[in-house]
């Protein structure tokens, strides 16, 4: 027997304490959710756990960007379809203008809200004071938009312009929408700058009412072609949109599984840590009481 070098409650010790070790090991991991709490619990997975992190993290910034462009094209499809009733009323006056029977005192009269249908268009396209605006920025002045649609560098959606100003000239080939004809045979060069132009375009006269008719229907058609690619976009963004969230929520699944701790497991472990730690207290009394035994042979 010996006295001075207890060797049983040492290694009773040793192991008891690997339990509490390993209690408080369990018992911070339940109560934060996390199976990696540092760098010294696996050092790897907390790498890849962080790199993954940032990837949802700016997959979720890329998302909103979407979103904001998704809205700036709604915006715009809003104000193109009022240009679209606008136009569409234009229309209705230049051919109840090209008739007859009607009075220059008639005509006069639907002359005056025609040109008001064009000054409404300037009004909402052109100058720093346009109606058609998102977040400060006008639609319709030529203006694309650059966003960020990935989690990754390069990964980018840039929107295409639409220009309705009035300032269009018509010596610009942009601005030349497409060919103008009356039934007479009478045929032209539509200009999107001369259909929203007071002095270019009037039903004051009959005969002018006529070309009107044709040209604010090519500018019909114009519109609808760029209504038609605020379209394509939305639905191109709306898709790109799909697909980040199924990434994102791929990627956070991922990380998950690295990161955070499976309460059923972990429950278990602590529930054997706790069960061993009672043991190894009552165990390490039995242990200290053994050196009593040699007071027995000194009597």
């Amino acid at each position: 027997m010996q006295v001075y070098n207890n060797s049983p409650a040492f290694s009773v010790w040793k192991n008891y304490s690997n339990s509490v070790t390993g209690m408080r090991k369990s018992m911070s991991k339940l109560s934060s959710g996390l199976k990696i709490e540092g760098a010294g619990d696996d050092p790897a997975g907390l790498a890849m756990s962080e790199r993954l992190r940032a990837q949802f993290r700016n997959a979720a910034a890329a998302g909103t960007n979407i979103e904001n462009q998704i809205s700036y094209l709604q915006t715009s499809d809003s104000w193109l379809q009022k240009i679209h009733d606008i136009l569409g009323r234009m229309a209705e006056l230049a051919v109840a203008a090209n008739d007859g029977t009607k009075a220059s005192t008639d005509r006069n009269n639907l002359q005056q809200e025609f040109k008001q249908m064009q000054l409404e268009i300037r009004r909402i396209t052109t100058g720093t004071s346009a109606a058609a605006k998102y977040n400060g920025s006008a639609l319709f002045q030529g203006e694309t938009k650059k966003l960020q649609v990935g989690p990754d560098y390069g990964q980018d959606f840039t929107s295409s312009s639409i220009q309705l100003t009035a300032g269009m000239t018509t010596a610009s080939t942009t601005d030349r929408i497409g060919q103008w004809s009356t039934s007479g045979g009478a045929t032209g060069s539509v200009s999107w700058g001369s259909i929203i132009n007071t002095s270019k375009v009037s039903i004051s006269v009959q005969s002018l009412a006529g070309r009107a008719v044709g040209k604010i229907n090519v500018g019909i058609d114009y519109i609808s072609t760029k209504r038609a690619l605020v379209g394509a976009q939305q639905s191109r963004l709306t898709h790109t949109l799909e697909g980040l969230r199924s990434y994102e929520d791929n990627i956070r699944a991922s990380e998950s599984r690295i990161r955070d701790v499976d309460i059923a497991k972990e429950t278990t472990a602590f529930s054997k840590y706790q069960i061993l730690t009672q043991i190894g207290t009552a165990m390490l009394a039995q242990a200290n009481a053994l050196p009593q035994g040699v007071v027995s042979l000194v009597r």
